[in-house]
């Protein structure tokens, strides 16, 4: 999918139903320019502030299911607003952001627009939000419920202890024990060995698992 700037009828095919309104209070208000892109591996959104009289420019993933696609909007959202209030002068995710964010993150809850499971993981970490969704386990594993079925792939711990995998490169890996969050893997080619999150999505790499 191109970058495409998103006008209303565009955003509805992004956002769950009834989030459109308050998502265009925030663009409008902060004269946001809105960006869908296609998929980036290393970031969900991206929010750059307004410099030489352009407008604050945020992008978010296209191939995200609306209930992520709205969350990362948030997220991007709350770095606007937090820059507005404490420009440079505070952390990317520190607490002035987290408070702002979870401020925001009440007031589309108050929609009734995201399923129980969504909502029962926020709960759970509104107090301390992560830097990111995909930090919050419980959450991501929520929000991919709604996505599109991918066929042929799993999730690491998915996979059983000693069962091979592998990653979009192509390279493979043996899993091994799990060490509090991730999971000691260890490549084949090179004997080294690397941890994964237990939401990372591989191909199975042997008989039985597909």
């Amino acid at each position: 999918m191109p970058k495409k700037e998103a006008p209303l009828e565009y955003l509805n095919q992004f956002i769950p139903e009834g989030a459109s309104e308050l998502v265009l209070t925030y663009l409008h208000e902060y004269k946001v320019h809105l960006t869908i892109t296609r998929e980036r591996k290393t970031v969900l959104g991206d929010y750059r502030s307004a410099i030489d009289g352009k407008n604050h420019r945020i992008s978010v993933n296209g191939n995200l299911n609306k209930f992520a696609f709205l969350i990362t909007l948030i997220h991007e959202l709350a770095h606007l607003l937090t820059f507005m209030r404490f420009g440079h002068r505070v952390k990317a995710h520190g607490k002035e952001w987290k408070f702002i964010y979870a401020g925001m993150l009440g007031a589309f809850l108050k929609l009734n627009i995201f399923p129980e499971d969504i909502l029962a993981a926020f709960k759970k970490t509104i107090h301390d939000l992560p830097a990111s969704s995909c930090a919050d386990d419980n959450l991501t594993r929520a929000l991919r419920k709604y996505d599109p079925l991918s066929e042929g792939l799993f999730t690491v711990e998915q996979i059983p202890e000693g069962h091979l995998f592998q990653t979009d490169d192509q390279r493979v890996f043996r899993k091994g024990k799990k060490l509090r969050k991730r999971f000691e893997c260890h490549e084949i080619a090179t004997r080294r060995i690397y941890l994964f999150s237990p939401l990372y999505e591989v191909r199975a790499g042997q008989v039985g698992l597909s």
